[in-house]
């Protein structure tokens, strides 16, 4: 018996192999690396929304992994559409190519284990593993994100440098109240000469 499974990830791979080598049937798995890396999650994190930023980066760096939903109401307010953005992140990035399917949403809900029928989200929580690996991503956009410095002002003249304020600039002649400027038949600018020949004459 031959069996070929893509698409697997590590833990389930490992388990039918060793079904398979239980009942001697040749097995071949190709597995799918859904492990979050610092480069998807800085895809993650820059896809969400401000308010769903902040949120994962309560619960990540806050909370260290685990924050109530208490807290993060009282600093971005309804959790509605910073929840809505993250689910949504999941599927955009598998379109986009930027992760595989089967990657796991790396922040979820903690439900009340009182009203476990009712659902409601007392807390959200990151895997531990996964907390290092988005604490190197925020680091990165924030980095990313800074401002550049301000150019250094120009370096002051030399006493060499420096030109005289009483120097006359390029253009002018010591008595001109005007730049003069020569055309290609080697009149100066602006001068009438038709009119200067007439009153010679």
């Amino acid at each position: 018996m031959r069996i070929t499974i893509e698409g697997a990830d590590k833990a389930f791979a490992e388990k039918l192999v060793a079904l398979a080598a239980a009942h001697r049937a040749e097995l071949t798995v190709a597995t799918v690396d859904t492990d979050w890396t610092v480069e998807r999650a800085t895809r993650y994190l820059r896809s969400l929304t401000a308010g769903a930023r902040r949120f994962a980066e309560m619960v990540i760096v806050d909370g260290d992994g685990y924050i109530e939903a208490d807290r993060l109401r009282a600093a971005v307010g309804k959790l509605n559409g910073p929840t809505v953005a993250l689910s949504r992140a999941i599927p955009r990035g598998v379109r986009e190519g930027w992760w595989p399917e089967g990657i796991s949403a790396p922040i979820t809900p903690v439900w009340d284990p009182d009203n476990p029928s009712w659902h409601k989200n007392i807390a959200y929580e990151m895997n531990s593993e996964n907390v290092p690996v988005f604490r190197t991503a925020l680091a990165a956009l924030a980095t990313g994100h800074k401002t550049p410095p301000s150019p250094k002002p120009p370096a002051p003249w030399s006493e060499e440098e420096a030109p005289s304020a009483l120097a006359v600039l390029p253009g002018w002649a010591a008595g001109d109240d005007v730049p003069r400027a020569l055309p290609h038949n080697g009149n100066v600018a602006g001068s009438d000469t038709s009119s200067e020949r007439q009153r010679t004459s």
